[in-house]
């Protein structure tokens, strides 16, 4: 049996879906907070059990029966999240689970500013510790585009703070690429990068942008603390601005460059690009 958590999430949530096209429902199962968020997967005939990283025994009877745990990370930032990734590690590692894979960040390594980078390099190396077969699933920068963009469509103006390259990836691509991983026979030791295949700059966007709109987009750099002090002034939390700022620093440090062809191998066609998804969302 295949268990994932966060299945009511939206990474966590999709993989589940992409799996139900590759396994029978029934070697499937999800842990969740809360087992009524999930009724659409439990009338398919998925296993719908009620586990949190807070709860180690409710944890460890929800993995019970697997041989594969997706451990998908977590993101508050008010949490021990090292220590709740922990609590779900040991739960696996009791319930007999013979291969954990988690969902990491792209650039999770020593000197990264970003802000999670931390908790992965630390999760990481508590499954390294583990005993059992591990996969890190770096994932690429996959959240909407307009969270890091700014409202661009309204303005013509992509306002933030200096960027560098990177290969900004579509959320449905890596979950789809999971779900190939957990159902596939090709197993993966340590961490791998799923990236799309080209990394880009604001800049490059801006472009991209301008072309698809028929009309001109800038590319405006902001200073660092005009950049902070804007986001509070529209209500964004200093310590939510303050970690977004962080990734923006990471990124033009060149943390999130590299690519790879990983993520298409196993799609086993090209990754939507930033120019498709602009388009759809322009359509929209």
């Amino acid at each position: 049996m295949i268990v994932v958590t966060g299945a009511t999430g939206g990474l966590g949530g999709t993989t589940v879906e992409h799996l139900l096209k590759r396994v029978p429902a029934d070697r499937i199962g999800v842990s969740v907070r809360d087992p009524a968020k999930a009724r659409h997967f439990a009338d398919r005939g998925v296993h719908v059990r009620q586990g949190t990283y807070e709860d180690p025994d409710a944890l460890r009877a929800s993995f019970a029966g697997a041989e594969q745990v997706l451990l998908v990370s977590g993101n508050d930032p008010h949490a021990d999240m090292v220590g709740l990734h922990r609590n779900a590690v040991e739960a696996a590692v009791a319930a007999g689970a013979r291969r954990i894979l988690y969902t990491s960040q792209q650039g999770a390594v020593p000197g990264n500013p970003y802000g999670p980078s931390g908790i992965h390099i630390a999760t990481e190396a508590i499954l390294g510790d583990s005993g059992v077969a591990w996969t890190a699933l770096r994932n690429g920068a996959y959240g909407p585009l307009d969270q890091v963009l700014g409202p661009w469509q309204r303005t013509g103006v992509i306002a933030q703070p200096q960027d560098g390259p990177v290969p900004y990836t579509d959320r449905s691509d890596i979950a789809e690429a999971i779900a190939v991983v957990l159902a596939g026979d090709r197993a993966f030791d340590g961490s791998v990068d799923l990236t799309a295949p080209n990394a880009v700059t604001f800049g490059e966007v801006a472009k991209t942008a301008s072309d698809l709109t028929g009309r001109p987009v800038e590319r405006v750099v902001l200073d660092d603390e005009r950049w902070l002090a804007d986001q509070v002034a529209i209500g964004v939390p200093e310590q939510m601005a303050r970690l977004m700022l962080t990734w923006y620093q990471a990124a033009r440090a060149g943390h999130f460059a590299e690519t790879g062809p990983l993520l298409a191998e196993l799609l086993g066609r090209n990754p939507r690009t930033v120019a498709e998804r602009l388009a759809a969302h322009i359509a929209v």
